[in-house]
């Protein structure tokens, strides 16, 4: 169990020598955010990736986890920075609000089947004022677009824009695709 983390760094490491560009979340929700300050929840962190950049741009951020080996990972990158480890399947995650929540790497599409639409309500649980959800995944998976709006109904957030890649290629259909649904600003 615990060289499941290791294992899964050492692929992001591979990636990086490869000159792969691996900040591409992070640049999103940069984006989205209109830079610092800002509180990120990053929703099924795993190794801290996107959390770690995203602190070390400035945001205050939350990884959360369900799974040890990844926390133990994340942990002991970044000791400094707040993790959690929670079922996001089970209920809302403390620590909320927050500017911008993350779900990315196929975290909805690697969840206990039949739970990507309670997780997703969950999520938009702690979505402040404002702010956003951000998830991207595979489609194809267990999961589609249909679905995953669905169980965004009656939550109080709104489509805001949908791409293809996290760096905003247009989505005209594939098999990944990254949304991006909105709270309306408090009156």
């Amino acid at each position: 169990m615990a060289g499941r983390g290791q294992d899964y760094d050492a692929r992001f490491a591979r990636l990086a020598a490869e000159g792969h560009y691996l900040h591409g979340e992070a640049d999103l929700a940069d984006l989205l955010l209109g830079g610092p300050p800002g509180r990120v929840l990053d929703a099924g962190c795993g190794t801290g990736r996107v959390t770690v950049e995203l602190s070390r741009r400035g945001y205050v951020t939350l990884g959360v986890d369900v799974d040890p080996a990844m926390l133990d990972e994340a942990r002991g990158k970044a000791p400094g920075l707040r993790w959690a480890a929670a079922d996001l399947a089970a209920g809302p995650v403390p620590g909320g609000p927050f500017d911008l929540v993350l779900a990315a790497g196929n975290v909805l599409v690697f969840l206990h089947p039949g739970t990507a639409g309670t997780v997703v309500r969950h999520l938009a649980t702690v979505v402040a004022p404002g702010g956003c959800l951000v998830s991207g995944f595979q489609l194809g998976r267990g999961l589609d677009l249909d679905h995953y709006d669905g169980s965004l109904d009656g939550t109080g957030l709104v489509p805001d824009d949908r791409w293809a890649t996290w760096d905003r290629q247009p989505f005209v259909g594939g098999d990944y695709a990254v949304s991006v649904h909105r709270r309306p600003p408090a009156p």
